[in-house]
Order: structure tokens, then C-alpha cells, then sequence
């Protein structure tokens, strides 16, 4: 296997395109009867719920696939609670396709981050009073809608989503990852008081969606038709597959409640066989989920008239202003201007972020110096903007990772994205990182920004607190009070005089406390200071790509490939060593 170039999306786009196989692989021996799995590689039983009342009495249905059912066969569907106690169940004569309906009485609901609740479902075929096979998976009862005016309601309550994208890489791995490391990375973005994921731009690992129901983390699931189209069917035949996949492998899931159609598509111009495409892309999601809403992200410079802004149920922009070019403040009027234009269209943010190096820091930040202090400065201002409309149905943080992408080579990295609030070892949080906490999490915390800017060459600085306490923020310096300001997220000590070597700071709230040390030295640290190689300002992954089609390589048929199978290897003599085959369910 490889990652070179072919008809399979992705093909062009801002991020490693890693090869090989990078997640687990199981070989799964069934009887003649079993659940069907072939199909999309499904799990062979589809679920999903509506809540009835107040009371919270729900109907849950339950959709079971069997290949090969014999009429002594017997589909069986029990629903238990997170005690392993059965709140359900029922059994019916095993078809291909068997539906069951069940009705709960008080169903406890997964009701997000606050409270995850998760039944489980366990579906067995059945025979002579044995079971011949049995599926299972996690039942979340939940309902959702999204008003244009008001955001996002889960059960019935307005629940604004504010959270992150992720790429599932990470350093020294790429996409390699395994249940642990998928496992810090939601609980890192729980930490942060996160309530949403996007997904991108591609499936993620099975792993991680079913940590995404555990944790409450709602989920924006995408595929990776993105940037610009492949020429040739082949190409589009890919992508409604991998729509039919997506949604298939991961009905189940109750954490996810929009499927992705695609990302900044309309980089390479619009025209109508991509819009007649995205039509399709969204017909596939009605037609396969009944319960769930498409949405799609688009490029900054799409327009707001575009056709495409009313194609899925909700869609979400991708915007950097003040990072690539304009403002921060310039998103506020943008957001501002599309949502009293088009009061009818749910809107979020799919996309904002800027570059921050944790070795480049300065006191007079600035957009293109790639300097931690400037992405906090961004992000400060980017919460509190969207803290203040809640119709924003969703915004997602580019990134919470920094990230693999091979074709960069900017802010004194290469070949990554910085625009993470974390580095891509997850071992340092970037100031960023704390700001959000301060917007988002209930857990009490306090932080002194700037703490790697140790090095100061001035008589006084500004120091930067970011907490979510109400109570007033105390500054001390060498155990002893200088300064005293009332309650806010961002609290901003100005001019405070620094003495020659160490100067020992501690800040207090209520009794949350943190601490930093600030040098005085004689002249500025050089190596806080980006200085770019090639100047001429910070440009976008794409402003020097032609994008129009990009053209499918012929796959060469002297060679294995994607195209091939197993099946088709293990024909070959000398490769059939690589595989033990006594046990292989097909002829070899």
C-alpha cells in the first residue's frame, strides 16, 4: 500500500497524507448465519431513538441484518442499562432484515459532556436455544435540532457547540495512533471544556467516535472530498462511497449529529458539476439517515450569495481573518453581516485559528511573527466574540493539535501546521489553550500567560491572567502585593516594574493560585524572535497551487494496489508466505 497519487480522495489538501496500514486488523470467522458485515462494512445492526414526552418516555428502534437466515433461526435484541440490568427485549424469526421497536418508559438521556448516559444493545442470532452470533453497541437516547436564530439545542435545551478539530496524527507516529493515545487526546479536549469535535477530514479511527459517546463529545463526521475535485467518475464514485461508508460504519453512534459533505471544495472555482456532485453527496445523507443533518465547510472567499451556502441543512465557514489577511476583529462583522442576510440559515465556524511557536514570543505581538503571544491575543478575541452570539450553532478551533503537513514550511517548522493549542507531542499547552478554559471549563483554574517569554529586556511589563473564577485576581511579586483587579476571563496587569534578575510573580483567586518568573536582563532574548527566510507575509497552503481538477494517476497493473485483494495476493505463490492461510474463511 502507499499513498501515491490515485482516484481515492484525499489527493490535495493541507495536511500529511500518511501510507500504509495504521490501525488495527482483525480477522472475524463466522458461521454460515451470521449478522451481515459486508455490507459497507457495517455492524450488522442499525439503531436510533425519538423521545416522546416530558417524561422522557422514548421509542428506540432497532434494525438487524442477517445473511443466510434459516427459518429455524431466531433474531434476538435486548437493551441494557448501565447497571447490566435488561430495560428491554425482544426476539422475532431471523430475516435479512428484521425491525424491532421498542418502548422506554423514563429513559435516562445522553445529554452531552454533562451527562453521557449510555444503554447498551446486544443483538444474537439464534439457533436451537444457541446463539451462532451476537453484535453489540452503545445506545445514546438524545434528540437534537438546530435553530438559525437561536443554535444548537440538545434535548430540548440551547446548547451552544464551541469546540476544536482534530487530526488523528501526532509526532513520531503519524496516523499510527492506538486506544491510548486516542484516549489522551479526547480527554485533553475535555479538559479543555469542550463540548464538540469536528472530525477531519476524513473517518477517524472507530477508537476514538466511541470515546466521543462515552465523554459527551458531539461530533461533526466528515469525508475528505475536499479542496478540489479529481477528474474522472472514478474519483466521485469514491466519495459517494466513502459517504455511504461513513454513515454506514457509524450510525450507531449517538455522539455524532451531522455528516460532512466536504471541505473548502470550491478552492479551484465553483462550477455546476461540483455543485450538481454536492447535490448528490447530500442526497446520499437523507436518503441513508433520517436523523441526522448535512452540513458542509466552506472557503473564506466563497461568497455569501454563493448557491452552495444553501445546498446542506446547515453549513459552517472556514475563516482566518487576521492570520492570512485583515483583522480578528473583521470575523465579528462577517459572522454578523451573513447571519442578518440569510436569518433562515443555521451558521458556525468550521474553521479559525492562527500559527503559535511556543519558542517565538514578544511583547508587542503582531499578525505573522508566530509568536505564542499573538495566537493568544487571536484567540482572546475570538472567544469573546463568540461567547457573545450563541447563534453560532457550532465553532471549531483550527486546531487542537498541531499537525503533519508536508508541504509547509513556515514559522521555523517544517513540514507542520502550528496552529494547535497544544504541540504536536501533546506535551506543552499553549497559552491558547488557557483561554478557552477560561470560556469553557467548569473546573476551576488560573493561569499566567507568557511564562516561556521569561527573558525581558524593560523595566516593566504587562502580565496576561486568564482564569473562570469570579472572585478578584490578586498579583504578588516576590511575596508581596502589587496590584489587585476585579473578576474577568482575560485580566491584564499593566506596568508592572520588574528589578534586576528574577522577578518571582504569583497570582491569586479565591484559592486558586499560579506562578511565573520574569528575568530582567540587559538586551531582547534573539531567539524569541522569528525571523522569515522568505519575507512577504503569511500566505495560505493553497495561494501558489493550481487548483483546477486534479488529474487522476492511471494505476499501473503490473503492480498490486488498492484496486487489489487479498483474495487477488494470495494467488500469487511467492506472496502467499506473508499470510497464514489455514485458517482463512476464503479458498486460496
Amino acid at each position: 500500500m502507499d499513498n501515491s497519487a490515485n482516484h481515492i480522495y484525499p489527493q490535495t489538501a493541507d495536511f500529511t497524507f500518511y501510507g500504509g496500514l495504521y490501525r488495527g486488523v482483525d480477522l472475524i470467522v463466522v458461521e454460515d448465519t451470521h449478522f451481515d458485515l459486508d455490507y459497507l462494512s457495517g455492524p450488522g445492526f442499525a439503531m436510533d431513538s425519538k423521545i416522546l414526552n416530558e417524561n422522557n418516555d422514548a421509542k428506540v428502534n432497532v434494525t438487524t441484518y442477517v445473511t443466510n437466515p434459516k427459518k429455524i433461526n431466531r433474531a434476538e435484541v435486548t437493551i441494557y442499562d448501565e447497571e447490566g440490568n435488561i430495560a428491554a427485549t425482544q426476539t422475532k424469526p431471523a430475516k435479512e432484515t428484521t425491525s424491532f421497536e421498542f418502548d422506554l418508559k423514563n429513559a435516562h438521556l445522553w445529554n452531552g459532556v454533562k451527562d453521557p448516559y449510555l444503554y447498551t444493545v446486544v443483538c444474537r442470532v439464534m439457533e436451537d436455544n444457541e446463539t451462532v452470533d451476537e453484535v453489540s453497541g452503545r445506545l445514546g437516547i438524545r434528540e437534537f435540532h438546530v435553530d438559525p436564530q437561536k443554535g444548537f439545542f440538545l434535548n430540548g435545551v440551547l446548547t451552544p457547540l464551541r469546540g476544536v478539530s482534530r487530526h488523528q496524527d501526532r509526532a513520531s507516529k503519524g496516523n499510527a495512533l492506538d486506544y491510548e493515545d486516542h484516549l489522551e487526546d479526547a480527554l485533553l479536549i475535555k479538559e479543555l471544556g469542550a463540548n464538540t469535535i469536528r472530525l477531519a477530514h476524513y473517518q477517524h479511527a472507530q477508537e476514538f467516535y466511541d470515546l466521543c459517546d462515552e465523554l459527551g463529545l458531539i461530533v461533526w463526521a466528515e469525508i475528505p472530498f475536499i479542496s478540489a475535485e479529481i477528474a474522472g467518475e472514478n474519483a466521485f464514485e469514491n466519495a459517494k462511497e466513502q459517504m455511504r461508508e461513513l454513515i454506514v460504519q457509524n450510525y450507531n453512534h449517538p455522539s455524532i449529529v451531522t455528516w460532512g459533505i466536504s471541505n473548502e471544495i470550491t478552492i479551484g472555482g465553483e462550477n455546476e458539476g461540483l455543485y450538481e456532485h454536492l447535490c448528490e453527496l447530500n442526497d446520499i445523507v437523507h436518503e441513508m439517515d433520517k436523523t441526522r443533518v448535512s452540513t458542509m465547510a466552506q472557503v473564506s472567499p466563497l461568497p455569501m450569495t454563493s448557491n452552495h451556502n444553501q445546498l446542506t441543512d446547515i453549513l459552517s465557514y472556514n475563516h482566518y481573518f487576521g492570520w492570512y489577511g485583515g483583522t480578528v476583529e473583521d470575523n465579528d462583522g462577517w459572522f454578523d453581516t451573513f447571519h442578518a442576510n440569510y436569518p433562515e440559515r443555521a451558521l458556525g465556524i468550521s474553521e479559525y485559528g492562527c500559527e503559535g511557536n511556543i519558542s517565538f514570543h514578544s511583547d508587542k505581538p503582531c499578525r505573522g511573527d508566530y509568536s505564542e503571544e499573538y495566537q493568544a491575543l487571536y484567540h482572546e478575541h475570538m472567544a469573546k466574540m463568540i461567547d457573545e452570539r450563541p447563534w453560532l450553532w457550532a465553532t471549531h478551533i483550527w486546531n487542537m493539535f498541531d499537525f503533519g503537513a508536508d508541504n509547509r514550511d513556515e514559522g521555523g517548522v517544517k513540514g507542520r501546521n502550528n496552529k494547535g493549542l497544544m504541540t504536536f507531542d501533546r506535551k506543552t499547552k499553549k497559552d491558547s489553550y488557557f483561554v478557552y478554559q477560561a470560556y469553557w471549563s467548569e473546573t476551576p483554574m488560573i493561569h499566567i500567560a507568557s511564562k516561556r517569554f521569561r527573558n525581558r529586556a524593560t523595566d516593566t511589563i504587562n502580565i496576561k491572567v486568564y482564569t473562570n473564577q469570579n472572585a478578584p485576581v490578586v498579583l504578588l511579586r516576590d511575596g508581596e502585593e502589587v496590584a489587585s483587579l476585579p473578576a474577568a476571563k482575560v485580566v491584564e496587569f499593566k506596568d508592572i516594574a520588574l528589578h534586576d534578575g528574577e522577578n518571582h510573580f504569583t497570582v491569586q483567586c479565591g484559592n486558586l493560585t499560579d506562578r511565573a518568573v520574569f528575568e530582567k536582563v540587559a538586551e531582547p532574548e534573539e531567539s524569541y524572535i522569528y525571523v522569515d527566510e522568505n519575507p512577504g507575509g503569511v500566505t495560505n497552503w493553497f495561494d501558489d497551487l493550481n487548483l483546477d481538477e486534479v488529474e487522476a494517476v492511471t494505476i499501473n497493473p503490473d503492480f498490486y494496489s488498492l484496486e487489489d485483494t487479498f483474495g487477488d495476493i494470495l494467488k500469487t505463490k511467492k506472496l502467499r508466505w506473508f499470510f497464514p492461510t489455514d485458517f482463512l474463511p476464503w479458498p486460496t
